[in-house]
């Protein structure tokens, strides 16, 4: 997944840490030992967590906001006639504050809250989208946009100066620039709400997650190993099992007591949904509400066809296409599995059924007899740190030169992050990577990766990039064993990673991963395509305990076994894409009473209604779209895949994971940020409009 938790609306001005220090103001918010106020003096400009306290972050928004907001009237009121540089590229250079102490922001509220920050993130939400549309709603400022824009052809624009324009252009039509003033101060007052009930919902889905961890005695959770059990254990002796944000939890696979099989399943399906506090379901129906209501006014029929303008998709017509391709395949591999498993279970005991909560369970034990291979069996060779420095960096230098040395002088956010500076392969600096991979309390679920600093010529800066995992963590002096999906996700992640280390661009809008939804999952997921590249492969999986690599006998059962439980894993995600589409496709005149009603005829319509198949994320707790900006665009994730697969197919029509290949993805798709359009960087690398033939048939779907 890819994350930028800056601010709520569409980010104006560099989203950069600066160069240079913000003018001071004698603002009475101003500090001289607040260290926002200062660009950081480390290496790359990073930030100096030894250095920053929770009680800095308010004051350095309000004065960042501030700044901005004079910068910004300047702009406007500018008596010159508009020109490229004295209003684009000052806009561009704008909120040099703000853009620094947000990506600290956005990274501690992601991956390591607290009580604190959660008052202030609440508090200050409303505040940036009362900011953004201070920006965008400027009829000043638009019209100077607008007068370039009218006028492109005579200004002689290079390319991507060209397309700054445009993305500007189309931002301000977005955000409701051609409103009238009235609409202006109806649309200000629906931003601010929208804004307030994204917090609400992410701070109500992390505390009921945490509160929703499950207490096991030994005998509960049998089938477990002994690492697994030894992680779980607490002071008392009983054995806690925190929840990850999907509906699946990886334990249920190895339970083998059915009752705490359902046990588990149910707190994670009802973790906000206990009719408390966290109970996220009335935040929903409201933001849903909310969200139509502005498409409305902005003059759309609902909220995905206003917000997927700036996709590759460009409509929820061809979002859904793409889903109708898939979903009748999948649901019918689904069920043609779940035969096959209820028949296991009857065979065990006849009064057995298969449930959701079984699944998993005996999913594992059919690929087990099938393929004669475990989860057990693979993880002791998925050590999480030769993943990292034999994995995803192996695989980084054979495509594409870059290597590695470990950094322990720079301060972390918490003592699980480890850092790491990477090189180009003519030995230049190319930038810093923080990881942050074993899940706690104050991290939201799922799996991210954003940026600290983001590269631009126009301020001399290079990428400072993190990722972010939710893997448990060993007990001490353990090895961090991992699944082979935490493997992909490590790889994934990392994919977003070069994306944005392989930016360059001048401008900071444009610049690695400020794309799309639906083309920044791509080079995450091509990525994904390496896990099992042999050379690769043997390079990272060696037993924690013998060093002995992986046997070609267990990698064999690995690739057969590879398009098993397909259906399933399809269908769950095809699930929750289409529910997105159909909570964002709603109306203002169509009114919602009920969450539950509304989710359960959705899976109706989208005929995705397996009991025994859910959707990956239930409604009340699907952060992407309802908290983390993939609202009407989760199936970037397919589209996306769809994109991945052509482009690998391309790497086989090519001599495969070479050094060539690597360079010429670098730069063709990698380095192109959002320098053009989307679709036409893909067309100029390909050489055609992507297939969706490749992924049909990695999935065994055609």
């Amino acid at each position: 997944m890819f994350n930028k938790k800056l601010f709520y609306g569409m980010m104006v001005g560099s989203s950069i840490l600066a160069t240079s220090c913000s003018e001071k103001s004698t603002n009475s918010m101003w500090n001289d030992k607040n260290p926002f106020f200062e660009v950081s003096t480390l290496p790359y400009q990073t930030a100096d967590f030894s250095k920053i306290k929770n009680e800095d972050f308010k004051p350095a928004l309000l004065q960042g906001m501030a700044e901005q907001l004079v910068e910004i009237n300047k702009i406007a009121d500018n008596s010159e006639a508009p020109t490229f540089e004295n209003t684009l590229v000052e806009i561009e250079k704008s909120g040099q504050l703000l853009t620094r102490v947000n990506h600290v922001f956005g990274l501690l509220t992601g991956a390591n809250t607290n009580e604190t920050l959660q008052v202030v993130e609440e508090e200050m939400s409303p505040k940036f989208a009362a900011h953004s549309d201070a920006i965008y709603l400027n009829d000043k400022l638009f019209q100077r946009v607008k007068t370039l824009h009218d006028n492109k052809k005579s200004l002689n624009l290079d390319k991507e100066s060209s397309r700054l324009l445009d993305v500007y252009y189309q931002r301000f039509e977005l955000a409701g620039a051609n409103l009238s003033t009235a609409q202006k101060d109806e649309l200000k007052k629906l931003n601010g709400e929208i804004a307030s009930l994204e917090t609400k919902f992410s701070n109500q889905l992390l505390k009921g997650t945490k509160s929703g961890g499950v207490i096991f005695s030994k005998e509960e959770l049998a089938g477990l190993s002994d690492a697994d059990l030894e992680a779980f254990k607490q002071a008392d002796g009983t054995y806690l099992i925190s929840l990850l944000n999907t509906t699946q939890q990886p334990e249920l696979q190895n339970m083998t007591n059915a009752a705490s099989r359902k046990k588990l399943f149910d707190a994670a399906w009802i973790r906000t949904e206990k009719k408390d506090e966290n109970d996220t379901r009335a935040t929903i129906l409201t933001l849903v509400k909310k969200r139509a209501e502005k498409a409305k006014l902005l003059g759309f029929s609902n909220y995905a066809e206003w917000n997927l303008q700036d996709q590759m998709a460009q409509n929820p017509t061809a979002a859904k296409g793409i889903l109708n391709q898939m979903i009748p395949a999948a649901t019918a591999m689904a069920q043609k599995d779940a035969k096959e498993f209820e028949a296991l279970a009857k065979k065990e005991n006849s009064s057995n059924t298969l449930t959701a909560a079984d699944w998993n369970y005996y999913a594992e034990k059919v690929r087990k007899e099938k393929y004669d291979i475990d989860e057990n069996e693979m993880k002791p060779y998925f050590v999480l740190d030769s993943v990292v420095e034999n994995g995803i960096f192996f695989m980084a230098k054979e495509l594409y030169g870059i290597t590695f040395k470990k950094r322990t002088d720079i301060p972390t956010w918490h003592e699980d992050v480890k850092v790491y500076e990477l090189f180009n392969e003519d030995g230049s600096q190319l930038g810093l990577f923080y990881t942050d991979y074993f899940k706690r309390d104050s991290k939201q679920g799922g799996a991210w990766m954003s940026n600290l600093v983001e590269q631009s010529h126009l301020f001399g800066t290079k990428p400072v990039i993190y990722n972010v995992g939710n893997y448990t963590k060993p007990a001490n002096g353990q090895p961090a064993l991992i699944s082979y999906d935490d493997v992909v996700t490590t790889f994934h992640e990392f994919g977003h990673a070069l994306h944005g280390f392989f930016a360059n661009q001048k401008y900071p809008t444009l610049s690695g991963t400020n794309v799309s939804r639906d083309f920044v999952e791509f080079p995450s997921q091509f990525h994904e395509h390496y896990v099992t590249e042999p050379s690769i492969l043997k390079n990272y999986a060696k037993h924690y305990e013998t060093g002995a690599v992986i046997p070609d006998a267990l990698v064999e059962k690995m690739k057969k076994a590879s398009n098993f439980n397909k259906g399933y894993s399809l269908t769950e995600l095809l699930s929750a894409a289409a529910l997105d589409l159909s909570w964002h496709t709603v109306s203002v005149d169509k009114p919602i009473v009920s969450v539950d009603e509304f989710e359960k005829q959705a899976l109706v319509d989208n005929k995705t209604n397996l009991s025994q198949v859910p959707p990956r994320y239930r409604s009340s707790y699907f952060s992407h779209i309802f908290g983390g900006g993939y609202a009407a665009g989760y199936f970037a994730y397919i589209w996306a895949e769809m994109l991945d697969h052509d482009a690998y197919e391309w790497t086989l029509e090519n001599g495969g994971m070479t050094r060539k290949n690597g360079q010429i993805l670098r730069d063709k798709v990698f380095s192109q940020g959002n320098s053009d359009d989307l679709n036409t960087i893909y067309k100029n690398f390909r050489g055609k409009k992507p297939s969706i033939e490749p992924m049909l048939k990695y999935h065994g779907l055609k």
